[in-house]
């Protein structure tokens, strides 16, 4: 039988670090049963029985976060054989507290001090041996990042495992609220199990509601409650957290020798620039222009040009086209592989390179501890419209995909503010929006370069927004969740983590393309070539057609009868000129399988096969049928709808519900159409004078937008927080 591991420590405490250098490729990721917390296994280096189980970053065993929820009953059902506990030694009074749990749980432990190349620079002096004997559990001195003592703790930690008994003392508290633990675990003899016991003991003194529902056969507690509250004058919550910490001060007392000289560090020297009131976001204004214009603009966009026009465009594309015609392949096969698959999912994974680059810089930028500092600074600004400053972490990341972005949101403690996070980030526009914009600005504005820039503000006007007009209704009422964070030194990341990072975030969203993309485009391909003609239903045929014999052609199509259909909605949206309006929403559905689509969609049914990433070669054919008012609104609308398949299955699994994906999906498509429209009406109303029922929708919807907007909050449920709880949990 395998022998499990469980890596236990705060957020930051170089624990992934840890877990990265003793699995190296033996790695598993998934997401634990039900949710949607990442789940990461592996094989110990040179120990095919042994895994290493790498538990979410937690501060406390008391549950507040999704993660801790998710550690705590891995600890508590799946009772590993042993726990490596990583502390950070240069913050080591702070992740004791999460220790003095983990020995409760009555699993042996052995403490990993990390850091202590960063604690030894300090001048300060850690003693192992005293700390060891205080504790009652073996302690050794690591330092992950690079690598020193991490061997020699894993191997202790499996030859404690095969032990099978435990040899964690439990620590004390003071005599009467020992007294008081006694007196409850007494009550659960026969219950659970004895090397338990105290662990469930404190959690219900502690008014744990999931384990006082575990543990509905334990005879009432509400007596020692009462006993412990009256003794101490005070919470039971509180009193068990300032029993900790006064059994820590104890020990740090004891144990750990402080440097006499008060310096600043050189990351406090850092921060006192990059986190200044008035320099923190001009400084991180110019970071990520630095990081965009070398990941989309220069590098990203060589490598991108490249797949696109080279690999898929001159290589892989003709070639398979070749191949099944030399070997006889049916014309409709082909056209499913070659037009469908290949040139579908070709067009997706044209991207990665560009995503590749970015993904390069921002897993860099987290893993020397800067983008916990873009937290902290944004959350006094996303804070003022209902949101943490971990809301911008997943759009700042949704920037390139919305597929990463999505997955980001698993860091937000609130779960309404999670959920609001999930509607809102695919509203930034995403590296495959770009050709979309870049169509827009050449067919209509002559590429002017304010139809980008302001694309970026619609995208975060329509999240500060949101925000605002959520958080005032029923769903998402409440304060945001207070803002905790570890804000850890900065250092300079290995370059193994680093592209580790890189190719997972990578890998997730080409497993996307391979599923989910591949599968739409077969659809998408099959609606646009199969359909009705005199002779039945069947595949259409276009080649040699143009001009107004290709518009009849394809107008045959099934894809073509569903635009029709739907083309009234966008009536009021301007789309419906010159009898085209089928076109627009065709593309706009196509947008729906991968954004970048709309644009080759476009160049399909204007009858060209092969086109740029812009559309140079149908902006006159495009220009003809929309006014620019009209087109910059349809900018608008692809921009806010429902993101790719590829997000909303990501919006889906974080949602973990099928009810709160359709909302979000409604509300994205419901707030494009109203924004789109409010932009068509109000502007050709400016521009031509032209006044109609439309317009008279329009003002009354901004009237509303407004009203929404700036109407006072109404007394709501607020997010219920235990400070006292919390500042020690923290």
């Amino acid at each position: 039988m395998a022998v499990k591991i469980a890596l236990a420590g705060n957020p930051n405490c170089g624990k992934t670090t840890l877990f990265n250098a003793l699995t190296g490729s033996n790695q598993f990721v998934g997401n634990w049963p039900g949710v949607t917390v990442e789940k990461k296994e592996g094989k110990l280096k040179g120990h095919k029985d042994v895994v290493i189980m790498d538990l979410p970053g937690i501060y406390s065993l008391s549950p507040y976060t999704l993660e801790e929820v998710v550690a705590r009953n891995y600890l508590i059902g799946d009772r590993p054989d042993a726990i490596l506990n990583i502390v950070d030694g240069t913050n080591i009074e702070r992740n004791l507290y999460l220790s003095t749990q983990l020995m409760e749980l009555g699993i042996p432990v052995i403490m990993a001090i990390n850091m202590m190349d960063l604690v030894e620079k300090n001048g300060d002096k850690i003693h192992i041996d005293k700390l060891s004997k205080k504790l009652g559990c073996e302690v050794v001195e690591i330092s992950a990042l690079k690598g020193t003592g991490i061997q020699k703790a894993a191997e202790k930690a499996v030859a404690l495992a095969q032990q099978k008994k435990n040899m964690v003392p439990v620590h004390e508290f003071s005599k009467d609220a020992e007294d008081v633990i006694t007196e409850v675990e007494n009550k659960l003899s026969g219950i659970v199990s004895e090397d338990q016991k105290r662990f469930f003991a404190i959690k219900l003194l502690e008014k744990d509601d999931k384990i006082k529902e575990q543990m509905k056969s334990v005879p009432d507690v509400s007596y020692e409650i009462k006993e412990m509250e009256d003794k101490f004058d005070d919470d039971t919550e509180s009193i068990i957290t300032n029993e900790r910490y006064v059994y820590i001060s104890s020990i740090i007392g004891e144990c750990v020798s402080k440097s006499s000289k008060e310096k600043l560090t050189t990351s406090d020297k850092i921060d006192r620039i990059v986190t200044n009131r008035w320099l923190a976001i001009p400084i991180f204004a110019v970071v990520m222009f630095l990081v965009y214009y070398v990941s989309v603009t220069t590098i990203g966009s060589i490598l991108t040009d490249w797949t696109n026009d080279t690999l898929f465009g001159e290589w892989i594309i003709p070639g398979a086209q070749s191949l099944f015609e030399n070997i006889g392949c049916a014309d409709w096969l082909t056209g499913l592989i070659v037009d469908g698959v290949i040139s579908g999912v070709g067009a997706v994974l044209g991207f990665v390179p560009q995503m590749l680059v970015l993904f390069l810089f921002l897993a860099f930028l987290e893993s020397c501890g800067y983008m916990a500092r873009v937290a902290f600074i944004m959350d006094r600004v996303f804070r003022k419209f209902g949101l943490s400053g971990k809301s911008f972490i997943p759009m700042l990341i949704g920037s390139g995909c919305g597929v990463p972005g999505v997955m980001a949101s698993r860091t937000i403690e609130s779960d309404r503010d999670r959920k609001m996070t999930i509607m809102t980030t695919t509203f930034i526009p995403c590296g495959a929006k770009l050709p979309i914009i870049a169509l827009i600005a050449g067919a209509f504005f002559d590429n002017a370069g304010w139809v980008a820039w302001s694309a970026y503000f619609v995208g975060v006007a329509a999240i500060v927004c949101s925000g605002i007009i959520l958080k005032k209704t029923k769903m998402f009422a409440g304060d945001p969740a207070p803002f905790v964070m570890e804000l850890p030194a900065y250092h300079w990341p290995t370059v193994g983590n680093v592209l580790r990072s890189m190719w997972e975030r990578g890998w997730s969203f080409i497993k996307k393309a391979g599923t989910i993309i591949t599968l739409s485009t077969i659809i998408l391909w099959f609606l646009m070539n199969f359909g009705w003609t005199d002779a039945g239903f069947g595949m259409l045929s276009f080649d040699g057609l143009e001009g107004a014999a290709l518009e009849a052609a394809q107008a045959e199509c099934i894809l073509a009868k569903i635009g029709s259909a739907i083309g009234w909605i966008f009536t009021p949206l301007g789309w419906t000129q010159s009898g085209n309006g089928w076109k627009m929403a065709v593309a706009a559905i196509s947008g729906l399988i991968a954004k970048e689509n709309v644009v080759a969609t476009f160049g399909m049914l204007f009858g060209f096969a092969e086109v740029a990433e812009d559309g140079t070669e149908f902006w006159g054919n495009l220009a003809a049928v929309m006014t620019p008012v009209a087109a910059y609104g349809y900018l608008v609308f692809n921009l806010l709808c429902a993101p790719c398949f590829a997000a909303m299955g990501a919006i889906k699994r974080e949602m973990n519900n099928t009810k709160w994906f359709w909302f979000a999906i409604g509300y994205q498509c419901g707030l494009a159409y109203v924004v789109s429209l409010c932009i068509y009406q109000i502007g050709t109303l400016i521009t031509t004078g032209t006044f109609g029922i439309g317009t008279v929708v329009a003002f009354v919807l901004v009237i509303g937008l407004l009203y929404l907007l700036f109407r006072p909050y109404k007394e709501s449920d607020t997010l219920k927080v235990n400070v006292k709880g919390m500042a020690g949990a923290r």
